[in-house]
């Protein structure tokens, strides 16, 4: 499966370009990869257009490794794609009452596209069957309730469409979400998209907690194209609103119909481990009614905790709340300590780092420059991840282990305010920063309550596990790569996430080399 001629391709945000276009710096994990004389003219600026097979090899390893993206309006259309209301997509909707969010939703759908409604045992159906007859929508009703994931499979199992949109009742679609989503499936090796999800304006939106939710929704994965994969900074994808290969799911099982929450946490990785890609393309939006009242809100992040065990006993290595290298958990424990030497461990223990990485970067310009920022980003992703254990997974541990330390109140003290004041004047909220830190530890009161809830059901700890990564795995090349990349990987100490993700954050670099 190769691109298709005309997919074009630019560098992410982070991908630096050295040594005057001969090597990039950057991916998930963080990599050095160098451009041979043949493929260096592929790179025009920061863009990559496939125009033969060496220029679709390379575009290929750039999407791989998660130097580039795919520049979604300059991709062709799919040779499968209709215009306007599209009739290879078929939407399926999984409801439960809700009529009038249904109405909206339903609304929204472009005319003329195939609607599947899943009435997954409502209170009064009469309700929703009578707003799905009035936009002639195809009405399936389900005599016990199913749950998400069942109600999304039974529509699955009608459709006839080459691509399916699942989209919540809560869901307000525009014109041009699903219809751009559809673009980045002119890549063979892409099994599913998703927008980026928004709050919708409503009149509880405007209340303190809507406008928290405005700019730190679970659902909202941020304003940057990416790659979703587990142990990066979009490590999964919602089923809000997502768009899918049919044949792949039919061929995946979908959605697994045991997890009443988590279901498209689950469903993304199995699809990941099967070698598909996913896309997260911000680029277009669909609007959710966010949750406004205190009560309903809080229940729905514990809810959401509690899906970290049933994903720990199907995906041990990327649940983990915390994704780190040696050296940086060196670093932040020796800070947590709170000693004399604390400080200058620390530094020593970032100084060797530091002389490691740029040991592996030496052949390059400025090799100190380049280890010095990556080691400060991988230092400040420890602490970041460090303090999300104190406040948010671990909470019940430092709330016994505050009664009885004051270097654990101190630290504790510090986590809460350091990742408030990051976090709003990152997320430019309109709320101001008392109700936006009550909000923020609200939200990991509620989440760590339902991690510790699973686990404690579970009677496994495994959730709650940091993860020290000692040797990252390089990728396993497929042929067609073999001819164009010399595959000499050396293995180093990289960066994290720039928003530790709700169930893993990644860690490790290795320095490829491209010929």
């Amino acid at each position: 499966m190769t691109l298709p001629h005309g997919f074009v391709v630019a560098l992410d945000r982070h991908t630096r370009v050295l040594d005057d276009g001969r090597a990039l710096l950057g991916g998930n994990p963080t990599r050095l990869i160098r451009l041979s004389p043949r493929a260096r003219p592929l790179l025009t600026g920061r863009t990559v257009r496939v125009r033969d097979a060496a220029s679709a090899v390379l575009a290929d390893r750039l999407l791989e490794t998660g130097l580039a993206n795919p520049v979604v309006r300059a991709l062709p259309r799919h040779p499968e794609q209709g215009y306007g209301g599209d009739p290879n997509c078929t939407y399926v909707i999984p409801v439960r009452d809700r009529p009038r969010e249904l109405a909206r939703l339903l609304e929204s759908i472009p005319p003329g596209s195939p609607v599947i409604v899943v009435d997954d045992a409502s209170r009064r159906p009469d309700l929703v069957s009578a707003v799905a007859a009035q936009h002639d929508a195809n009405l399936v009703p389900l005599a016990v309730n199913m749950g998400p994931a069942g109600a999304r499979n039974a529509g699955l199992r009608l459709v006839t469409t080459p691509y399916v949109a699942f989209v919540d009742s809560d869901i307000v679609l525009t014109a041009e979400t699903v219809s751009t989503l559809l673009r980045h499936f002119s890549d063979p090796r892409v099994a599913m998209a998703v927008p980026r999800i928004t709050g919708l304006a409503t009149t509880e939106a405007f209340g303190w907690l809507g406008r928290y939710e405005s700019t730190r929704s679970s659902l909202d994965l941020g304003a940057h194209p990416a790659a979703v994969r587990p142990g990066t900074p979009v490590s999964w994808a919602p089923s809000a609103c997502m768009v899918a290969r049919v044949d792949v799911l039919t061929k995946n099982g979908g959605f697994d119909e045991r997890m009443r929450v988590g279901e498209d946490v689950d469903l993304c990785w199995r699809l990941v481990e099967d070698g598909w890609r996913i896309r997260y393309e911000p680029s277009v939006e669909a609007a959710h009614e966010h949750r406004a009242d205190l009560g309903d809100w809080f229940t729905r992040k514990a809810v959401y905790g509690t899906g970290a065990h049933p994903l720990a006993q199907r995906h041990p290595r990327n649940i983990a709340p915390a994704v780190l290298a040696p050296w940086s958990t060196a670093l932040a424990l020796a800070l947590l300590a709170q000693r004399r030497w604390s400080v200058p461990v620390a530094g020593s223990i970032w100084a060797l780092a530091t002389a490691r990485i740029a040991g592996k970067l030496k052949n390059t310009d400025h090799p100190v420059r380049h280890a010095v920022r990556l080691t400060a980003d991988g230092a400040v992703s420890a602490l970041t991840q460090g303090s999300a254990l104190l406040t948010r997974h671990w909470w019940p541990i430092t709330a016994i282990g505050c009664l009885a330390s004051r270097r654990m109140r101190r630290a504790t003290a510090l986590a809460a305010i350091t990742d408030i004041t990051l976090e709003y004047r990152r997320d430019a909220t309109h709320l101001d920063p008392i109700r936006y830190g009550i909000a923020r530890r609200l939200d990991d009161l509620a989440y760590g309550t339902g991690v510790w809830i699973s686990a404690l059901k579970g009677r496994s700890t495994a959730a709650l596990r940091p993860r020290i990564v000692l040797s990252p795995r390089p990728p396993q090349l497929r042929p067609a790569w073999k001819a164009f990349l010399l595959g000499r990987m050396v293995q180093g100490c990289g960066t994290g996430p720039d928003r530790t993700p709700p169930t893993s954050a990644g860690s490790g670099s290795r320095i490829d080399e491209t010929r």
